[in-house]
């Protein structure tokens, strides 16, 4: 599933739209390597941990997650710090999570191993 979902489009949603169920977010989520579900604020998110040895390679990986996510106009929170980056994924206009977070999640584990 995962190559599916990294695959698939990344729609605009508008305000209004319905987030994803707790069901919905249950089979999504186990379909992702290792990323959690968290709540900052109120806000679900989904948070991935990604290690890196040298501070430089983390920011490549940063910039070229960010050049993704500008690409399908969808945006993550990005943690740069010695020896790992953060990555946050949820749809801040509709405060919560919606399937698009999830598909930018698989990309984001591509960009991790096409940049190996």
């Amino acid at each position: 599933m995962i190559r599916r979902l990294a695959d698939e489009g990344c729609r605009p949603c508008g305000k209004g739209e319905a987030l994803l169920t707790p069901e919905e977010l249950a089979e999504l989520l186990v379909s992702l390597r290792l990323w959690k579900l968290e709540k900052v604020g109120g806000v679900a998110r989904i948070v991935k941990v990604f290690p890196f040895k040298a501070f430089a390679d983390g920011m490549a990986f940063a910039k070229r997650v960010a050049e993704m996510a500008d690409a399908a106009d969808h945006h993550p929170a990005l943690l740069v710090e010695w020896g790992r980056v953060t990555v946050s994924w949820w749809t801040h206009s509709l405060g919560g999570l919606h399937r698009n977070d999830f598909v930018l999640a698989a990309r984001t584990d591509r960009v991790l191993d096409e940049g190996r």
